[in-house]
Parts: C-alpha cells; sequence; structure tokens
C-alpha cells in the first residue's frame, strides 16, 4: 500500500470502532446508575471505616450529566472491545501473508479476555487503592471527593490496566510474524519490568507499595508467559528450518 492507501485504511478501521464505541454507548447510557452506585460504594465505605464523613460531591450543576456521559462512552470501549481490537489486528493484516492471517483467531481469543481480565483486576485492586488514600484523613475531617476527578482516577486505573494485559499479546504477535525474535523479548526483561513497576506506579498512586505490587505480579506474570510462547515458537520454527536445510542438502 501507498501512504495515502495507509491513511485511508486508517480513517476506515478508525471509523468503525468509533461508530462501535457509539452504539454501545448508547446501551451502556441505560447502565450508568448501576456503575454510579458501584463507584460510590468504595466511598461509603471509607467513611464507614475510617469514622468520618465521605461522600462524592458535584460543584457543576452539568456535573451529574457529564459523568453519566463520560460513564457511558466507557462502557461502550469496554463492551465494544473485541470490535476495536479487531479493527486494530484489521489494520496490520495487509501487511502480512495469507498464513500469517490465521493468527487473528488466536489473537482475538487472547486479547479480549486479557483484556477484560485486565478491567476486572483494576476494578479489584480499586476499593484497597481508594482505602489506604483516604485512611490518610483524619477523624476530625470530611472527605468530600470531586465525582469527576474520582471517575478519571477510576478509568485511568480499569482501562489503563485491561490495556496493559493485552501489551504481551502483541509481543506474542509480533513476533509469530517475524518482527521480534524471542531472544530480543527475553534479552529486554530488565527494560520490561522497570517499565512495569513504573507503569503501576502511576496508575496505581498508593501511599504504599502493596497496591503496586498486587498488579505488576499478574503482567510480570503474562509477560513471563509471553516470552516463554515467543520461544517455544522460535525453536520449533528453527527445527521446521533445519528440517528444510537437511532436505535440500540431499
Amino acid at each position: 500500500m501507498s501512504l495515502g492507501q495507509h491513511l485511508i485504511e486508517l480513517r476506515n478501521r478508525l471509523f468503525k470502532a468509533v461508530l462501535a464505541v457509539a452504539a454501545c454507548a448508547v446501551g451502556g447510557w441505560f447502565l450508568t446508575p448501576f456503575v454510579l452506585d458501584a463507584l460510590r460504594q468504595p466511598v461509603t465505605s471509607l467513611a464507614e471505616v475510617g469514622g468520618h464523613t465521605a461522600e462524592l460531591n458535584f460543584p457543576m450543576i452539568t456535573g451529574a450529566f457529564d459523568l453519566r456521559l463520560q460513564i457511558a462512552i466507557t462502557i461502550g470501549v469496554v463492551i465494544s472491545s473485541p470490535v476495536w481490537l479487531y479493527q486494530v489486528w484489521a489494520f496490520i493484516v495487509p501487511a502480512l501473508v495469507r498464513r500469517e492471517k490465521q493468527y487473528v483467531f488466536g489473537f482475538l481469543g487472547t486479547a479480549i479476555p486479557l483484556f477484560f481480565a485486565g478491567c476486572w483486576f483494576g476494578w479489584y485492586i480499586l476499593p484497597h487503592v481508594v482505602g489506604i488514600l483516604g485512611s490518610f484523613v483524619s477523624t476530625q475531617d470530611t472527605s468530600i471527593v470531586d465525582a469527576k476527578a474520582y471517575y478519571d482516577f477510576v478509568i485511568k486505573l480499569i482501562v489503563a490496566v485491561g490495556i496493559a494485559f493485552v501489551l504481551p499479546v502483541f509481543l506474542v504477535l509480533l513476533n509469530f510474524v517475524g518482527v521480534l525474535s524471542a531472544s530480543s523479548i527475553i534479552r529486554s526483561w530488565r527494560v520490561a519490568i522497570l517499565c512495569i513497576l513504573v507503569f503501576c506506579a502511576i496508575v496505581t498512586p498508593s501511599a504504599d507499595v502493596v497496591s503496586m505490587f498486587l498488579l505488576a505480579v499478574p503482567m510480570l506474570v503474562l509477560y513471563a508467559a509471553a516470552c516463554l510462547v515467543t520461544w517455544l515458537h522460535d525453536r520449533r520454527a528453527a527445527k521446521r528450518q533445519a528440517k528444510l536445510d537437511e532436505e535440500y542438502a540431499r
């Protein structure tokens, strides 16, 4: 493809992804009351445990509407993840041969569950993070939590963790199509560990290291699994190539 054709392809893929997100966001609008109740629960628990008042606050008259709209869009992003993950793959497909295009089933079959697992894990550690951060408020004070800022914090945690869980799949994908070798991925383990720890420290700004390591451990496991899969793939490919070279030598 020429540069212009790549840009047209990118535009088409983005349009389909945005359309899927918008369609799912319409349905997500009706789920926003339940999501708001779930988001409010860690703050309510904080008040019960800390012995002080804690509540969500909407400083602007349009704050509640804006928040529900943001929640609906986020629900749309999560629910439509199979569509936009496929669009990411489909944008790469023109550069691949027919055999490599068959990896789409393995990619989607792995990336989609990992994205949902990452979002769930971010949601799982959310009460712990809120509890740690809110524990510094004394009983004489009141926690008036800005609803929008609180939701931005929650989204950064949940969606970022979901995307981070998918990144090892891209490492495996790049290895399968011949862009990255297993040796280069394994040799970069120090950089990978550092990046994972820095990422976890950013998305879990807790005063203790427990929250960071709760997130870092599964990400390190996924990176190790990606290294193992790519090593096995390169080893099998090397054996196949050696067998072909032996047959040609005859």
